[in-house]
């Protein structure tokens, strides 16, 4: 499903280039993918629409608010997902509600634990879907594998 919806990502650089679902998955298929894996990431993005649509009746937050996790949480994030969560909050790249929207789609996987490399691959999805490109610095960080990194 993750190399599904990272071939959208790096095919359609904006998600109203993206086909309709019949004919991406005619598109995906003759890319070569497996059509379980074709109906799974379009479950998924059908999943992240529906939430996206409803982004416009989320409350605003306090700034002084803190996060906790429930348990089915903790258990599918893990605390290197969650440690990345903040830290995107604290740059101020991931609104409140977009680290809300991260989780619920974390959550939609049904993997656990969930692999930081796959959270990193949600948080691109949540922004292609609202059409907005975070930083090029944070570009950096959720496209290059820490090991990959180069210290100056």
């Amino acid at each position: 499903m993750f190399d599904i919806l990272m071939y959208l990502y790096e095919s359609y650089w904006h998600p109203e280039a993206c086909p309709e679902f019949g004919q991406l998955t005619r598109k995906l298929s003759a890319a070569g993918f497996e059509n379980d894996d074709i109906h799974e990431a379009l479950d998924w993005l059908r999943g992240l629409d529906s939430a996206v649509g409803g982004l416009g009746t989320q409350q605003q937050q306090s700034p002084h608010a803190i996060r906790l996790y429930a348990q089915q949480e903790l258990d599918c994030l893990g605390l290197e997902a969650i440690g990345y969560l903040n830290f995107l909050e604290t740059a101020g790249v991931l609104k409140p509600h977009l680290r809300e929207l991260t989780i619920e789609r974390a959550l939609a996987t049904g993997m656990q634990p969930l692999p930081l490399e796959h959270l990193k691959t949600i948080v691109l999805m949540i922004f292609w879907r609202l059409d907005e490109e975070p930083d090029a610095l944070i570009l950096d960080e959720l496209f290059v594998e820490a090991d990959d990194r180069v210290v100056h």
